[in-house]
């Protein structure tokens, strides 16, 4: 959580890319929960003050069940001289697999509904159980697992359940999930989720870890268009070296989970992708400026007097300098 390693791993991966469509392979969809919605849940454990705990699962892709046969070479350097010119026939999903995600998801679905769990409709990766005033929800999010709930037994036994069906490893209280470090203050009903880690790991990849600290995402008066698009060869030919698709991916992760002060600056400067000019690219080096001075920032929740949701919308008239369109936005809170 501090950016370090702390595990260095081995597996044997099957060559997916070899496999044929229909023959090896069928399904390879598998759903894993938004961010919006684990902020949600975490929302609404902040306000109750639910127990929010964290489970990962041990290799988890190699516990889903294949529909189909599938043949694999041998591991290179495990081959015994009599087994020459075999091959192996996996009966587990093994890494590498196309269908391999798609067959833990659909195995740990099925063991979780055994427990008596019901899968949410909307969002196939959140699970809840009631019974009585004992609340207990779930989130997956591929090996990840959130348990959060308001008695403790209960919560020891679904990591019981969860344990006697798959290798588990328990992280105790929830403190880093998906790149985001989670705070809690439960005396003030407070939890706070920060991606500084994230956030200079993302400084140091575009080299503005030494940069000025920036106080604004975008100045009054700065507007974007296609006009400054560039229009001589040597121009294009320095902006197609620069990696400005990139930096708007890596400033949107941050803007899902954490910054929704960002959306605004992204939804401007992401426009521009296919063709980016000086002015995109010294706008984009501007929210970066911003987010070196405000990494240390929190999303906060708190308890506040009741749990409600608040939604804002608002438009613009013809504010969009390309093809004079209006723009329109809106935000929930919880």
């Amino acid at each position: 959580m501090d950016g370090n390693v702390q595990t260095y791993k081995g597996r044997l991966v099957a060559k997916g890319f070899r496999k044929i469509h229909g023959v090896d392979y069928d399904e390879t969809f598998s759903p894993v929960a938004m961010f919006k919605s684990i902020r949600i849940l975490l929302a609404i454990a902040a306000f109750h003050d639910y127990e929010i705990w964290q489970m990962d699962v041990k290799t988890a892709f190699l516990n889903g069940k294949l529909e189909e046969d599938v043949y694999m070479t041998q591991p290179e350097g495990f081959v015994t001289p009599e087994n020459v010119g075999k091959v192996c026939k996996l009966q587990r999903s093994i890494y590498g697999l196309k269908q391999a995600s798609r067959s833990w998801n659909l195995r740990f679905n099925e063991a979780i509904q055994e427990f008596g769990f019901i899968r949410n409709e909307d969002e196939p990766c959140v699970y809840k159980k009631f019974s009585g005033s004992i609340v207990s929800f779930l989130i997956l999010y591929v090996d990840d697992i959130l348990i959060i709930g308001n008695d403790i037994p209960t919560l020891q036994s679904i990591k019981t359940w969860l344990s006697s069906c798959f290798s588990m490893k328990d992280l105790g209280e929830a403190a880093y999930l998906l790149g985001v470090k989670i705070y809690r203050d439960r005396s003030r009903r407070l939890l706070g989720l920060s991606q500084s880690t994230y956030i200079d790991k993302v400084l140091k990849r575009f080299s503005m870890e030494e940069s000025k600290k920036g106080f604004l995402l975008m100045r009054h008066g700065i507007s974007l268009s296609k006009e400054m698009y560039p229009s001589m060869p040597q121009e294009r030919e320095r902006m197609s070296q620069i990696p400005y698709a990139s930096a708007i991916g890596s400033i949107m992760y941050a803007m899902i989970c954490t910054r929704p002060d960002l959306s605004y600056a992204l939804s401007m400067t992401s426009r521009y992708q296919a063709n980016p000019g000086e002015g995109h690219w010294t706008t984009v080096k501007n929210i970066l400026k911003y987010l070196r001075r405000t990494e240390d920032v929190f999303f906060v929740y708190e308890g506040e007097e009741e749990l409600r949701i608040k939604g804002y919308t608002d438009a613009s008239f013809q504010t969009d300098k390309d093809n004079s369109r209006s723009q329109s936005s809106f935000e929930f809170c919880l």
